[in-house]
């Protein structure tokens, strides 16, 4: 679905075209179209390659989807692809914005994704003299606020795994912190698998040889190339952390159940004592003098008490019951 079709010349806004105006345009002096396109049909991406004239595999790979975070070149021109995460409940859902960049266009491509861009178009337009750099910079623009919608979701994990931390020690919470920490570490590993290869990709657009259509927003790129830095700085120490604390919670359990053991252990070697007397004192021997003194069942209840307290008394100095 067509969102947006725009022509800008020196970095100012001309107007919105029509698809088929855009060849003209194209022609047009320091003038490049942007078109914006939201889950876009084979025949919408058909028509943006005979205009933009797109090669088949960057066309193929925004057709298909789920790709992995990329930029490639094809001679003069670009293909990104970025993953668009979005907290749908307690999940994420990833989507994908897939850009074609010439030197006198820019083709977005929005697919499973609520997320809009027209926010960046506007902040683009506040910039003209930002804009006159071409279609580089309205790629960084859209790549920048990709990357700074990470930094949120950076905040709640960390405020998540705060959360966990505290409720570890717990006794009541430890078995629920382990099913919190996997669904943590779910989450991280998606952002892991969006922030990684766009990182490698970025670099690409700043050292060594820059291509050509980015060439004037090198230094912009840079920027957005410290943002993915500190974010997967960030996941990668979330990653550690929710190991450290998946190893600190097991433990917890192994001490919690060890503790049962003992307890049970304890109460068992109690009862042992008093079934052990009253199986001696309940044999059917002739002569058991005991049985017939005057004092014999109360001093028989005496002696397993005793014993019984005894075994309770030092079962309670060990910590065991």
């Amino acid at each position: 679905m067509l969102i947006n079709c725009v022509a800008y010349q020196q970095g100012k806004r001309l107007s919105d075209i029509h698809v088929s105006e855009i060849s003209e345009y194209l022609k047009k002096p320091d003038c490049f179209v942007w078109v914006a396109l939201r889950d876009a049909s084979e025949d919408e991406l058909l028509q943006m390659q005979e205009e933009f004239s797109l090669h088949d595999l960057a066309v193929e790979d925004a057709k298909h989807g789920h790709q992995r975070p990329k930029i490639e070149e094809y001679g003069d021109s670009i293909f990104a692809v970025m993953h668009l995460i979005e907290l749908v409940g307690s999940e994420y859902a990833t989507g994908e914005l897939a850009v074609f960049v010439g030197t006198n266009y820019v083709l977005s491509v929005r697919s499973r994704s609520q997320k809009t861009f027209l926010g960046v178009r506007d902040r683009c337009e506040r910039e003209p003299e930002l804009m006159q750099q071409g279609a580089g910079f309205v790629l960084y623009a859209l790549m920048d606020a990709i990357v700074d919608s990470y930094f949120p979701l950076i905040d709640a994990l960390e405020s998540e795994l705060d959360s966990i931390e505290d409720e570890i020690f717990h006794e009541t919470a430890a078995r629920t912190s382990i099913r919190r920490l996997y669904e943590l570490k779910s989450k991280m590993a998606v952002l892991r698998h969006a922030v990684s290869p766009l990182l490698e990709a970025v670099s690409k657009l700043h050292s060594g040889r820059v291509p050509q259509v980015c060439a004037q927003s090198e230094h912009y790129f840079r920027d957005v190339y410290d943002h993915l830095s500190r974010i997967n700085a960030a996941i990668e120490t979330i990653r550690d952390t929710i190991g450290t604390a998946m190893q600190v919670n097991l433990a917890m359990v192994t001490i919690e159940e060890s503790a049962i053991t003992k307890r049970l252990a304890g109460w068992a070697g109690i009862f042992a004592v008093a079934t052990a007397f009253a199986g001696i004192w309940g044999m059917n021997f002739k002569f058991m003098p005991e049985l017939q003194w005057e004092y014999g069942y109360p001093l028989a209840l005496v002696t397993i008490v005793g014993a019984c307290g005894l075994l309770y008394y030092k079962f309670k100095r060990a910590r065991w019951l």
